[in-house]
C-alpha cells in the first residue's frame, strides 16, 4: 500500500497519540493504517507499508484483536488472514471507551469498594476520600451505562448539543 503525505502524517500522529494513551506506537500506527485502508490488509502488507518487523506486526495485531478493534477477514484466492477495523468512528470510539472502562475503571471501582468495606483503622479523612472517589466513579459508571445504550443518532444529537446542554441545565436549576 502506498502512503500519501496525508495518510503518512495521520498514521504517524495516531502512533504518537497511542504512545500517550498507553498503547505502543506500532499498535496505534497499524490501527490507523487499517482505518484509512479501503480494503483489508494482510500482515506482510502492513509490515512493508509501515517498515516494521513482521513479528511486531503479529504481536500488534493480536493486541488490536484483544481490544476488539480489528477482525480477521478472508479474501478469495488468498489463504492469508487479512485484517480490517471498524470504519464508523462512533462505533470505534464506543469500543475504545468500553475497553478502557473494563480495563481501568472497573478494577478501580472494585478496589475502592473493597477498601470502603474494610475494617481498617484508617483516618476518617482517608476513609472520606476513598468514599467520595468511589461515589464519583460509581456515578460516572451509571451515567456511562445509560449513555452507551443510546442509539447512535441520539448520541450524536447529544454530542452536537455541546454548550447548549449546559445553558439548558442552568435555566432548569
Amino acid at each position: 500500500m502506498e502512503l500519501t503525505p496525508l495518510t503518512e502524517k495521520f498514521i504517524l500522529h495516531w502512533g504518537e497519540m497511542g504512545a500517550r494513551w498507553g498503547v505502543s506506537r506500532t499498535v496505534a500506527q497499524i490501527h490507523a493504517l487499517l482505518y484509512l485502508s479501503e480494503r483489508p490488509l494482510h500482515a506482510e502488507e502492513i509490515a512493508d507499508t509501515l517498515a516494521v518487523a513482521r513479528s511486531n506486526v503479529s504481536t500488534s495485531l493480536k493486541e488490536l484483536q484483544a481490544w476488539g478493534l480489528i477482525k480477521v477477514t478472508h479474501v478469495i484466492g488468498d489463504r492469508r488472514d487479512h485484517f480490517e477495523t471498524l470504519q464508523d468512528i462512533t462505533s470505534l470510539f464506543r469500543v475504545i471507551v468500553e475497553e478502557r472502562k473494563r480495563r481501568e475503571i472497573d478494577p478501580t471501582i472494585a478496589m475502592l469498594r473493597e477498601l470502603n468495606d474494610s475494617d481498617d483503622k484508617a483516618s476518617a479523612f482517608a476513609r472520606g476520600r476513598i468514599k467520595s472517589t468511589l461515589d464519583f466513579l460509581e456515578m460516572l459508571d451509571r451515567w456511562y451505562a445509560s449513555v452507551k445504550q443510546l442509539p447512535q443518532p441520539m448520541l450524536m444529537s447529544l454530542l452536537r448539543m455541546g454548550g447548549k446542554l449546559q445553558s439548558l441545565l442552568k435555566k432548569a436549576a
